[in-house]
């Protein structure tokens, strides 16, 4: 059985236009408990902007946020996946580009996101199985 984007996806994606502010964006990140923001201007994605970008781009190096647009803070071209990609390309991707997050689209669109935690979530029981699996077959060392 193969596992897609689409199974382990969340759909409530944090979005922002890229000319607004980065505090305006960065007080949206923190009331939807996200730690990014996708820029899109007319649908299209403009780039993602990360709760790193904010500590590297805005506090260490003492730039006013309250006059500074979120697209200065942020990493363009985006990675994304479709909808249909098959998890284990997913994450084997996120790993070689070293990302947590990976947009996920259909037909263009951004209709989902998925995140290092959402990985973690959805292979946890496969894992612990076969954690179990090895435990078991291991022989006594007392």
């Amino acid at each position: 059985m193969v596992v897609k984007a689409r199974e382990i996806m969340h759909a409530d994606v944090m979005t922002t236009d890229p000319a607004a502010t980065a505090l305006d964006c960065a007080r949206r990140m923190v009331e939807a408990h996200k730690g990014y923001a996708v820029l899109l201007k007319d649908g299209r994605m403009q780039g993602i902007v990360t709760q790193w970008d904010f500590l590297a781009k805005v506090v260490a190096r003492g730039i006013d946020p309250a006059t500074t647009p979120v697209s200065a803070l942020a990493s363009a071209p985006v990675s994304s996946c479709d909808v249909d990609a098959p998890t284990d390309e997913v994450v084997a991707r996120m790993a070689r580009e070293g990302i947590r997050r990976m947009v996920v689209t259909q037909a263009g669109r951004v209709v989902g996101m998925i995140t290092s935690r959402d990985v973690i979530q959805a292979f946890k029981p496969y894992i612990d199985k076969i954690s179990a699996d090895i435990s078991r077959l291991q022989p006594s060392l007392t």
